[in-house]
């Protein structure tokens, strides 16, 4: 265990502090996400140096670089998101070690974040979203329902992957989020949702629910989604998803884009801000409201244009 002495090497501390601070405080994901960020991008760049080294000059140094040239396979900068949590992660860690006496300052409390540039909502036109849903329809793999469930839920990926047919009142139509998922090195992880706010019930359109009845019935699987019983990971459903995008030949998007699509359906429906935000999972109608401003001023403008021909 580390005592107070002001020679303990970065990366000997990072060790520590990851096992006995982070890991029994966070959600697996959360401890095994730091500890890739130490593994890829702190280790062997300023790793090897004494907590006292690291002073606010040589940290600003080491987050420039990343930005300019910090993916080891390119070559290139790192994103912005993925350089805040690389600070995320040396703040934290530097904020408890100088707590414990182990600094004789806090070298990371003025680290400039670069500044994250929001990316466009992408969401699917009403004619790819018609052709998605067809095809599902049409090739009849129970593990592609998934897709139509997030259309018309909003789910996110891991929340439909970790989606067991308990959770789902058909004879109400009621969706119960309770659990989320992640992969990882050692398989399928399942863990509580993503926040507070991502616990949530979702009252499902009555259409779908003669689709899912039918797949239950001929179903003994624990999940909804799944293949020979068992639960598919992650990434081999978003594979899935991008060949049935190639497939029909619609230009490459995102899983969450059918997240985004669904919000933005609700939207272009009448749904309210407070509703959509509550079926989303969002902390707040805030956070939907900025997310999806776009969309909220089309419907507006639209509602204006019925106003007006009043006139």
């Amino acid at each position: 265990m580390i005592t107070q002495q002001t020679n303990i090497k970065y990366i000997d501390w990072l060790t520590q502090w990851l096992e006995n601070y982070i890991r029994p405080s966070v959600k697996m994901r959360t401890y095994e996400r730091y500890k890739l960020i130490v593994e890829q991008h702190i280790k062997d760049k300023i790793g090897s140096m004494e907590l006292n080294e690291l002073s606010p000059l040589v940290l600003q140094r080491f987050i420039t670089e990343l930005l300019q040239s910090g993916n080891k396979k390119t070559g290139k900068g790192l994103s912005a998101n993925s350089v805040n949590a690389v600070i995320s992660v040396i703040q934290s860690s530097l904020r408890t070690a100088h707590l414990l006496g182990l600094t004789t300052e806090y070298a990371a409390d003025k680290l400039k974040r670069p500044k994250i540039q929001e990316k466009p909502v992408e969401c699917f036109t009403i004619a790819e979203q018609k052709q998605i849903e067809q095809a599902v329809m049409n090739w009849k793999k129970d593990k592609l329902y998934g897709i139509l469930l997030c259309l018309y839920s909003g789910l996110r990926i891991g929340e439909l992957i970790a989606l067991q047919w308990s959770d789902i009142d058909l004879t109400k139509g009621i969706l119960t989020v309770s659990k989320s998922c992640h992969d990882s090195k050692d398989g399928l992880i399942i863990d509580a949702p993503k926040t507070i706010s991502s616990r949530r019930m979702i009252p499902l359109p009555k259409q779908l629910l003669p689709i899912l009845k039918s797949i239950k019935k001929k179903s003994d699987a624990l999940f909804v989604v799944s293949a020979k019983g068992k639960p598919v990971s992650v990434r081999s459903y978003q594979r899935s998803f991008e060949l049935l995008l190639k497939k029909l030949k619609i230009p490459h998007k995102g899983f969450h884009s059918l997240r985004h699509t669904f919000a933005t359906r609700a939207i272009e429906c009448g749904m309210d801000v407070k509703t959509l935000s509550e079926i989303l999972g969002h902390k707040n109608p805030t956070v939907t409201l900025n997310r999806y401003a776009h969309s909220f001023m089309e419907h507006k403008a639209g509602m204006m244009n019925r106003l007006g021909k009043l006139l």
